[in-house]
């Protein structure tokens, strides 16, 4: 294989104009010059793209496993860079030998064997599928992606590049939900023929509309932007509201739903439904600035079960009374398992009789107990990069748990069922469905393996 230019790289990955392309120096490289084999003892040298709250706290436990370092920090908000830069100082006494705003910068360096990639989430797909062709391993943090064509082309560049990609949904690392998912697994629940999976937050309430205005002048706006479509600065749209909107995300079905439609098809070991309906709105704010449903109601058809989600924001008492959580119903017991840890409650006889008898012995709460599964997340990741092998959250594990929670938005956004051919991955008979699969790319943008 011929080494590729810096010019010849970008143009495959991302179509940039040759203006844009003029600015940057050209640099022979080829993926598998920045691929080496890792020993046990090899510091692996590592890369955070997207310095806010959660790249910050991904940083944190990266810095906690033996042998990995920090060497640079990349933000299109020069704040959320200084931030992340007092983190590498302050536990490591260590700082990173560049700072960009720029991921392609990033992706240029030779010493970099990994990135962190903790954007907003409509940025998680192309520096991902960049990283994998420079030869680089990735730890991209949950939704995988904003829409399945680019969950997709995610899983193909990687295995096309020998790339370990793990997507940061920690549950998968976690002991406990790692039990209740083999119990569940075991059949001493019976016949499972309903799950549901929920999600609703009190500490989320209203988003009061505000004026558009001038970024601030820490920022590269236009960058922040990427492939989403152009309009004006608002506050509401950026940072951890970004959220809320269309353009950058899925709203709370894509936010928590990752998590926790993942553990349903962990332990159901499915990959996508076949169908989907969704109802909601914005029921309890519908006045303020958000796009996204502040409650929604998703039902997805499989081959011998349905599946159920529920989220609302600004109340707290979801089903069993919990703020989330994950129920399998089966025949004779039911499974409840949230990031405290899980429980089987037995099911009944008729309830008619003199004497009801229970069909299971039921289980009592397990606690999660004081393991940072986080940080157990991160380790597996990086003893991935070591051995090669598949993490626990692999990239196609992401995409295949992100194809439900994004049919559910396209059914929530068009107002009817759609349905789904889970091999071809493509929606059945419907063209208008399938214009929501993938998303038009902002110029000079485009995703490509």
């Amino acid at each position: 294989m011929k080494p590729r230019s810096r010019r010849k790289f970008l143009q495959e990955s991302i179509g940039l104009s040759t203006a844009l392309l003029s600015t940057t120096p050209v640099i022979a490289r080829t993926a598998a010059s920045h691929s080496r084999v890792l020993g046990a003892n090899d510091r692996i040298r590592v890369a955070l793209i997207g310095c806010g709250g959660m790249g910050r706290g991904d940083l944190k436990d990266f810095l906690r496993v033996k042998n990995v370092e920090c060497v640079a920090l990349c933000d299109v908000d020069d704040e959320q860079s200084d931030k992340a830069l007092k983190v590498t100082e302050e536990q490591v006494s260590q700082r990173p030998a560049l700072v960009t705003r720029d991921f392609r910068k990033v992706l240029d360096q030779q010493d970099i064997d990994a990135v962190i990639v903790a954007t907003p989430d409509h940025w998680h797909a192309l520096p991902t599928v960049m990283a994998c062709q420079a030869g680089k391993d990735v730890y991209v943090e949950k939704p995988l992606s904003v829409s399945i064509a680019e969950g997709r082309i995610m899983v193909e560049t990687a295995r096309k590049n020998d790339r370990v990609v793990q997507m940061g949904t920690q549950q998968r690392s976690a002991p406990h939900y790692t039990e209740a998912v083999d119990y569940v697994k075991s059949g001493k629940l019976g016949k499972i023929r309903l799950v549901r999976a929920w999600a609703y937050l009190d500490w989320k309430g209203e988003t009061p509309k505000v004026p558009d205005s001038d970024p601030p002048a820490s920022v590269d706006y236009d960058m922040w932007l990427g492939p989403a479509r152009k309009r004006p600065f608002n506050r509401n749209r950026f940072h951890f509201t970004f959220r809320w909107y269309w353009d950058y995300s899925g709203g709370l079905m894509t936010d928590w739903g990752a998590h926790m439609i993942d553990i349903a098809n962990w332990a159901m070991g499915i990959k996508a439904p076949g169908s989907a309906v969704s109802i909601g709105g914005k029921f309890g704010y519908p006045d303020d600035a958000m796009e996204t449903p502040d409650t929604q109601q998703v039902l997805w058809a499989y081959l011998d079960f349905s599946m159920i989600w529920e989220h609302a924001l600004g109340v707290g008492r979801g089903a069993e009374a919990r703020e989330h959580g994950v129920a399998f119903h089966g025949n004779n017991a039911v499974l409840v398992v949230d990031r405290g840890g899980w429980e089987v409650y037995p099911e009944t006889d008729r309830i008619d009789k003199k004497i009801r008898e229970f069909r299971s012995s039921g289980v009592p709460r397990q606690s999660a107990g004081d393991k940072d599964y986080h940080l157990l997340h991160v380790q597996n990741f990086i003893d991935c990069m070591r051995s090669r092998k598949r993490p626990n959250s692999d990239v196609e594990i992401g995409h295949n748990s992100m194809i439900a929670c994004h049919l559910g938005n396209i059914a929530q956004r068009l107002e009817r069922q759609v349905k789904w051919d889970v091999d071809k991955e493509k929606m059945i008979n419907d063209p208008e469905a399938q214009n929501y699969v993938s998303r038009e790319y902002r110029a000079p943008w485009k995703l490509s393996t």
